[in-house]
């Protein structure tokens, strides 16, 4: 965890209502920043990718990502992960540069493109949507999973619960992975933070083809942003079937998640949910039907 957070030194201002500015008290003190650093990702020894993120969990981060490139999707075709040379002004390691070997037969996509992805975007750079809306190998829509509306309801706050980079600084994303058990208890298998909630994705998805568990068949990916596009995607592509979102999604990814079967939740903070598409996955009261 050493530089998933850093220190900073700031000046806290506290607005009390006093009539002079003069009189405002300001506090000295330091804060808990996430660190966001570049990581280049290099596939056959030329760059493939920069993307922005905190550092912590990178080899899940570059296989995540390789998935959701549609490059990879069984943990066979992913040979070894190794950090290249790359120092900072002061000569020390910087750890940003990760070499990803990929078996022989696996085609190498296109490296000359030169992806630039921020911690806001996951698929910046690519020139339509039809050059993202890629043919999963693992489809969603045949799996047999069901969720009670209580339990999916419950999964933010049991997601919140293992944010520790959160805690600290409240500047960081978070992805969780859950296996509702037999008995309807909901299991977290993975957790991830980071300050692109893309990138929080891709490491779970990365720790799950390292595991050799894809497709994630009978799975909940529980998020603490948004639903857009990309992260419908990432579901899709990692064979999740059901994706539920504390805040809103946008149009598009309604729609992909309507054309992939997946299920998708919006809203979902503890006591109400919006499912948006694949409302057959839940169970309880199903919503009245509109008069005419």
């Amino acid at each position: 965890m050493g530089r998933v957070t850093q220190r900073r030194k700031v000046h806290k201002y506290v607005l009390d209502g006093s009539p002079s500015a003069l009189e405002y008290p300001v506090r000295h003190r330091e804060d808990v920043l996430a660190v966001e650093e570049p990581l280049e990702i290099r596939l056959g020894g030329l760059s493939y990718s920069v993307t922005m993120r905190t550092p912590g969990d990178d080899f899940d981060l570059v296989a995540g990502f390789l998935v959701s490139e549609g490059v990879i999707w069984a943990p066979e075709q992913l040979v070894s992960l190794r950090f290249c040379a790359g120092e900072d002004e002061n000569g020390v390691q910087t750890f940003n540069v990760v070499e990803a070997q990929l078996r022989p037969d696996v085609p190498l996509p296109d490296t000359g493109r030169r992806v630039y992805t921020s911690s806001s975007c996951g698929i910046c750079g690519t020139d339509s949507i039809e050059a993202v809306q890629k043919s999963s190998h693992h489809s969603p829509q045949p799996d047999p999973l069901t969720v009670d509306a209580r339990v999916l309801a419950s999964l933010p706050g049991l997601l919140r619960e293992s944010q520790r980079v959160f805690d600290d600084t409240g500047g960081v994303h978070a992805a969780g992975l859950f296996r509702i058990d037999d008995d309807g208890v909901p299991r977290l298998l993975c957790l991830r933070e980071d300050v692109g909630r893309h990138n929080a994705v891709d490491k779970v998805v990365g720790w799950a083809l390292r595991e050799g568990l894809l497709p994630l068949a009978g799975t909940v990916l529980q998020v603490s942003g948004r639903a857009s596009f990309e992260l419908v995607q990432k579901a899709s592509l990692a064979g999740i079937p059901v994706l539920a979102a504390v805040s809103a999604p946008s149009s598009l990814a309604v729609e992909l998640a309507e054309a992939n079967g997946l299920t998708l939740a919006g809203f979902s903070r503890g006591s109400s949910f919006n499912i948006y598409a694949g409302n057959s996955r839940v169970l309880g009261p199903q919503p009245a039907v509109p008069r005419p």
